[in-house]
């Protein structure tokens, strides 16, 4: 299985319409595409000072699932379109387990 972590922290154009739309855009990804096993997301609890502010984790099959993922249309339209505009920093790792 392959896990893939991204952590966002959201720059100051984002606000409740924006977030919303993340959402919206994230929860149609993570439940449709095909190669999705499983998925967990969420914002930062604020426990400590200097967190990214969402999460997300996603896995999969074997790392051809994950390239089938990360290289969707749909997937690099809702980068471009949603994501982008709102980003002001972005970390990502994925791993066996």
């Amino acid at each position: 299985m392959i896990r893939h972590c991204v952590l966002f922290k959201w720059n100051d154009e984002v606000d409740d319409a924006k977030r919303a739309a993340f959402l919206e855009g994230l929860a149609e990804l993570l439940e449709t595409h095909e190669s999705v096993r499983g998925y967990a997301h969420g914002d930062d609890a604020a426990i400590n000072a200097g967190n990214h502010d969402y999460a997300v984790t996603v896995d999969f099959d074997d790392e051809a699932g994950f390239v089938s993922y990360r290289d969707d249309s749909g997937h690099q339209e809702f980068i471009a379109s949603t994501v982008r505009p709102i980003l002001e920093s972005r970390a990502a790792v994925q791993f066996e387990y």
